[in-house]
This record gives C-alpha cells, structure tokens and sequence, in this order.
C-alpha cells in the first residue's frame, strides 16, 4: 500500500503537481513504518485487514519510545496522520472496509500554536548580532513573517515574482505555493522592501537569482535555536511559527483580510 501511495505521488512530482521535498517525507514514512513491523512486530509485511486500532499506539509508542534515534513527540504524530492518510487511500479504494485508527489521536495533536508579539518580532530585528550566518537567518525568518510563505516557497523567491500592482505600482509577491499550487499574492511591506534591498547585491542572490540568502532546512533551523537564545525568546522559532504570526498580524494589527490574498491571486 505504502509503495502504490509513494509511486502515484512520485507521478505527481514529475509532472510537477506535488513537491519533491512531500515525496521525501513519505519515503521517511514509509522506512519508519518498515522499522516498526521489523523490529517490534517481527514481520517484514501485514496484511491491511490485520491492522488494527491498536497498531497506531504501537507505532507511536515505538517511535517516541523504542527507536533509535527517537522522534519528538511532534514528529511521531506526524507519521500517525501520515499513516491515517494512507489508510485513509487504502478505504477510498475499497481495500479494506474503514480505516482501522481513524479515531486514534495522539497526546498533543493539532496543539494551538500561539503566534509570536510584534514585539517580539521587533526585538528579533533589532537584536545587535556578530555572526553572518545568524544575521542571514534572523533576516530569513524576519522576511517569513510577513509574506507568510513557506520555508520552500521563500527559498525560491526571485525578482521575477514582484509584480507591480495598479496605478501607483504598489509591489506585491506573487507565488505559486510549491506544496498545494496555489498562488497567493502578498504585498511588499516596507520591512520586506528593506531586506529584499539589503541583498539584491550580495554574491549567492546575484549568482542564484534570489531576493534573500537562505540555508539549508536542517541549517536554517538549528540557527534559529541559536538565534532565540540570544534573543532570549523562549520558545522555538520555525517557519510554521512564521505562517502563524504573519496571519495574526494581518488579521489583527494590518486589519488585512487574508481572503484578499485569494482575490487578488485570482485577478
């Protein structure tokens, strides 16, 4: 089931429908789900009518508590809704008659995920720091709140996805979103238009033909854990945190309807 799954997706890739970097975390899925029945279960296989309920708490259990390296607990539910989503596939197609761990919920499932102050994100900007690499990031992660793109989506921005807007030739970011193929269209707020200035020169921009610098996922947030403790933050920065804080400003502060967003990638 997983191999048909990962298959029809790989298809969708090719004909660049779906991302490349989803197809990867299916294929992680996929590895851990193998890890699971062979190292606990003692089976290289199971039968999709043996699965029971109890098979996502065992899976779960597994991965939070037995494997090695361990997963977070974040991470492991994760791989639960993955799982449900296969299972889910393999109902729709009438392989089995309902999806055997579609009540199961993991501990902290769908936990709420406070957006951050503004300001907080003022004293991220405004911190006095040394170290490139740190200052990249803390820009990086500046430039994601407020576009509210995604860590894939910011790392392919170039000059070629401003478009000028209207009379007065307001700048706006339009992108097609690389996990769902929506385009969305945001407008360049002055914090933005500074970055975007800051390094419309600087070497990997010019050579790669992007508006910011940006690591590697793996890089870029283990320098964000860095950058919340100097920044003495207390709480984990990321890319979803970004998205979040990017919505409660627009919605709250910029009194800025996302359904904007919508229209204005549809005109």
């Amino acid at each position: 089931m997983v191999n048909f799954h990962i298959e029809e997706f790989g298809g969708l890739v090719e004909k660049a429908l779906r991302s490349k970097e989803t197809l990867k975390q299916w294929k992680a899925t996929e590895k851990k789900i193998a890890e699971f029945l062979k190292e606990e279960l003692r089976m290289d296989d199971i039968n999709l009518s043996d699965i029971e309920h109890s098979f996502a708490q065992k899976f779960y259990n597994y991965l939070i508590l037995e494997r090695s390296p361990l997963l977070k607990d974040a991470a492991a539910m994760k791989q639960i809704k993955n799982l449900k989503q296969l299972l889910n596939t393999a109902e729709a197609n009438q392989w089995i008659l309902k999806n055997p761990i579609e009540k199961f919920k993991c501990g902290s499932e769908d936990p709420e995920i406070i957006p951050l102050e503004i300001s907080e994100i003022e004293k991220i900007w405004r911190k006095k720091l040394t170290i490139d690499r740190l200052v990249k990031v803390r820009d990086a992660f500046i430039f994601l709140c407020f576009p509210g793109f995604a860590y894939q989506d910011i790392y392919n921005l170039s000059k070629d996805h401003i478009v000028y807007v209207g009379s007065d030739k307001e700048k706006w970011l339009v992108k097609e979103r690389g996990k769902t193929k929506v385009t969305e269209m945001v407008p360049v707020l002055p914090i933005v238009y500074e970055l975007i200035l800051k390094y419309e020169n600087a070497p990997y921009c010019k050579i790669y033909n992007r508006l910011i610098p940006i690591n590697s996922n793996f890089r870029y947030n283990s320098y964000l854990k860095e950058l919340s403790d100097l920044c003495d933050i207390g709480r984990t920065l990321n890319s979803h945190l970004a998205r979040h804080t990017f919505a409660d400003m627009m919605l709250n502060l910029l009194q800025f309807p996302l359904e904007r967003r919508k229209q204005n990638a549809r005109s």
